[in-house]
């Protein structure tokens, strides 16, 4: 019989491993219906929280933080293409793209929560940045991927005008720094186990069978 398991998905809308380890964690808990029947809550985390709001060029951003040359950044981002395409997801990011401020998509995403289309938001999100290469700062896209989750248009757009669910936010990103969360994605389960990075599905399944087996026991 499958046990209900709580789960965490402490995450970015512009981490590219996040993506990728949201498509393997949903294909694990596929794989695993025999054994837990899950509910996601995602989580905010902010990779670059001090990002002005015209953003940077991905590769200049790449540079200052880690040091990477243009051509790493461009073999890192194909083996990324690489492991989102494995996992049936399109990125389309290139020298060209650019990092931006996300705290209102984490705002509109803790409103979708209440709405129960927080799933639906956060995986159009994902497709407007990484696949359309649209800017998630932009309030004109966070209306339109809330409209395309079915969510209502006019409902987000008031959420972003008047800074609702800011402090919630905040507090928030507080509470999971204060865990040790450092990175992400980090998939916390029943507050007691946790997975990190963008996982295949493989890894995922494993991990939350032995969870699973260890909670029965």
């Amino acid at each position: 019989m499958a046990r209900p398991i709580k789960i965490d998905f402490v995450s970015d809308v512009s981490c590219p491993w996040c993506i990728i380890g949201l498509r393997g964690l949903e294909e694990a808990l596929e794989r695993t219906r025999d054994v837990v029947d899950a509910t996601i809550t995602f989580q905010p985390f902010e990779l670059n929280p001090n990002m002005p709001p015209e953003g940077e060029n991905i590769v200049e951003h790449v540079g200052h933080k880690y040091g990477s040359s243009r051509e790493q950044s461009a073999a890192n981002r194909a083996m990324i293409h690489q492991r989102a395409a494995a996992v049936g997801f399109t990125m389309n990011t290139s020298d060209q793209s650019r990092i931006y401020n996300t705290f209102d998509a984490h705002r509109l995403l803790h409103w979708a929560d209440g709405e129960g289309r927080q799933a639906a938001l956060k995986r159009a999100l994902f497709d407007a940045y990484f696949t359309d290469g649209q800017d998630p700062s932009d309030p004109a896209v966070l209306v339109a991927a809330a409209e395309k989750a079915g969510l209502d248009g006019a409902a987000a757009r008031a959420v972003l005008e008047t800074g609702q669910y800011a402090q919630e936010v905040r507090e928030a990103e507080r509470l999971w720094q204060s865990r040790g969360i450092t990175g992400v994605p980090a998939v916390i389960v029943n507050d007691r186990y946790l997975i990190s990075g963008g996982q295949p599905p493989e890894a995922f399944e494993q991990a939350l069978r032995a969870i699973a087996a260890e909670e029965a026991s």
